[in-house]
C-alpha cells in the first residue's frame, strides 16, 4: 500500500496529473490488498469458526477494523473520483480548478463517519497511512491464526494416529490403564491431545508466539510446546512397549537361564553344606561358618514369572524378570562365597601338606633324606596333617619347625637358627 506526499502550495497542472496518477496506482494497490485479505483462507476460517479466548476477543476487534478499512477505502475512492472529475472538466484547468484540486489532494477533504463515534476527517495521505495501519494489524492476526491452523491440527492428527497404533500394540501385550504405568500414560496423552486439538481450533492465537522485533504481518511461529511434550511422552511409551515385546520374544530363554543360575546356586550351597561337615570332622579348633539354605522367595518369584508367561502378562513379567536376574546372580555369588569360606580350613591344610612334601623333596636332593632329626620332625608334622581332626595351628608350627631345620642343614634361605636351636624348638 502507498504513501501520498505531504501538503504544499497550490499545485500546477503537471503536479495535479502526477498526483492523480500516483493516487490511482495507490487505489489499485489498496484494492488488490483488500480483496486478497477478503479472500484469505485464514479470514474465511475465522469467520466460520466457533472461537473462544483471546482469538474470539481479537477477532471481534479485527472484524471492526476490516469494516472500517473498507469504509476508509470507499471514502478514499470517492475523493479520488471527485478529483478526477474536476480535472476532467477541461483540458487546461483554471486556477479555481487547481485551487480546488489542491484542497482535495493536499488538504483534509475526506470525512468518514465512525460507528458510535464522531466523524473523522483525513487528508488523502493520512487516510492511506490509516488504511496501512489497519491492514497490517488485520493481516497479522489472520496470517497468525492461519499459520497455527495449518501447522498444529495436522501434526496433532498424525500424532493421534500414531497414538492409536501404539494403544493397539500396548493392549496386545497387556499394557492397560490401571495395570501398567505406560497404559496410564497413553490415557493421559490421549486426553491431552484431544483437548489440545479443540483448543487450537477454537483459540489458535493462544498458540502463537510473535517474533521479537518483527513488524512484518504474521511474523512469529506456532507454539508447539504442549505438542512436543506429548510427542516425547509417546516416544517413551513406545520404547517401554518395545521392551515388553522383547520380553515376550525371549521370555522362555530368560526363564531357562534363571532356572539354571538358581540351580547352580543350590548345588553350590549343597556342596558348601557337605564341605562344612567334612571340615568339622577333619579340622579341629576352627570356626566354620554356617551355610544357609536356598531362599524360597526366589523360587516362588520364578514360579510367578512362569505363570505370567503362561497368561501372557508381559508387562508384569518384564520388571519381574529384570529383578529376578539380578537377585539370581547375587544368590550364586553368595553361594560361591559360602563354599569358599567353609572350605578355607581344608585349603590351608592342603597348602601345609604341599609345603611339607616340597621340603622333603628338597632335603632328598641335598642327600639329607636319612637325617634322623629331619625324619623325626617330618613324621611329627605328617601325623598332625594326616590325622583327623587336624589342629591347623599346631600342624602349621610343626611344618615350620621342619622347614627351619631343613633350611639350616641345607644352608639355604630359611630361619636363622642353628641345629641346636632347631632341636630345642
Amino acid at each position: 500500500m502507498g504513501v501520498t506526499d505531504p501538503a504544499g502550495p497550490v499545485m500546477d497542472r503537471d503536479e495535479v496529473d502526477r498526483a492523480l496518477a500516483r493516487l490511482g496506482q495507490e487505489h489499485e494497490a489498496i484494492e488488490t490488498s483488500l480483496l486478497a485479505l477478503q479472500d484469505h483462507a485464514g479470514r474465511r476460517l475465522l469467520e466460520g469458526a466457533e472461537l473462544t479466548g483471546v482469538t474470539e476477543e481479537r477477532w471481534r476487534t479485527t472484524e471492526d477494523r476490516i469494516t472500517r478499512l473498507w469504509a476508509y477505502f470507499d471514502a478514499y475512492a470517492a475523493a479520488l473520483r471527485s478529483a478526477r472529475e474536476i480535472r476532467a472538466r477541461r483540458r487546461w484547468s483554471t486556477r479555481e480548478d487547481l485551487v480546488e484540486l489542491t484542497g482535495l489532494l493536499r488538504g483534509e477533504p475526506v470525512t468518514v463517519a465512525g460507528e458510535s463515534r464522531l466523524s473523522e476527517t483525513f487528508s488523502l495521505a493520512a487516510l492511506v497511512d490509516r488504511m496501512n495501519e489497519l491492514y497490517a494489524t488485520s493481516l497479522d492476526l489472520v496470517v497468525a491464526a492461519d499459520a497455527v491452523w495449518s501447522a498444529l491440527p495436522a501434526r496433532i492428527d498424525l500424532l493421534a494416529a500414531e497414538l492409536q497404533r501404539t494403544r493397539g500394540l500396548a493392549h496386545s501385550v497387556g499394557v492397560r490403564p490401571g495395570e501398567h504405568p505406560a497404559g496410564d500414560d497413553l490415557e493421559r496423552i490421549t486426553r491431552t491431545l484431544t483437548k489440545l486439538r479443540e483448543d487450537v481450533v477454537r483459540d489458535p492465537l493462544a498458540f502463537w508466539v510473535p517474533a521479537e522485533g518483527s513488524s512484518a504481518p504474521g511474523g512469529g511461529r506456532p507454539d508447539t510446546t504442549v505438542y512436543d511434550r506429548e510427542a516425547r511422552a509417546l516416544e517413551d511409551v513406545r520404547r517401554e512397549i518395545d521392551a515388553v515385546l522383547t520380553v515376550r520374544q525371549d521370555a522362555e530363554a530368560r526363564l531357562i537361564r534363571l532356572r539354571d543360575v538358581l540351580s547352580r546356586a543350590d548345588r553350590t550351597l549343597a556342596e558348601a553344606r557337605a564341605a562344612r561337615g567334612e571340615v568339622l570332622a577333619k579340622i579341629a579348633a576352627t570356626e566354620v561358618p554356617v551355610v544357609s539354605g536356598p531362599p524360597t522367595v526366589l523360587q516362588e518369584q520364578l514360579a510367578t514369572a512362569a505363570e505370567y508367561r503362561r497368561q501372557a502378562q508381559w508387562h508384569r513379567l518384564s520388571p519381574l524378570l529384570e529383578s529376578l536376574e539380578e537377585k539370581a546372580e547375587d544368590e550364586l555369588l553368595r553361594a560361591r562365597e559360602s563354599l569358599t569360606a567353609v572350605t578355607a580350613p581344608l585349603a590351608v591344610r592342603a597348602e601345609l601338606r604341599g609345603r611339607l612334601d616340597a621340603y622333603k623333596a628338597k632335603v632328598a636332593r641335598h642327600g639329607l633324606a636319612e637325617d634322623p632329626f629331619l625324619i623325626e620332625r617330618y613324621d611329627a608334622a605328617r601325623r598332625m596333617l594326616w590325622s583327623a581332626p587336624c589342629d591347623l595351628r599346631v600342624a602349621e608350627q610343626a611344618v615350620l619347625r621342619y622347614q627351619r631345620l631343613a633350611a639350616d642343614l641345607i644352608g639355604g634361605p630359611g630361619a636363622p637358627e642353628d641345629r641346636d636351636k632347631g632341636d630345642q624348638s
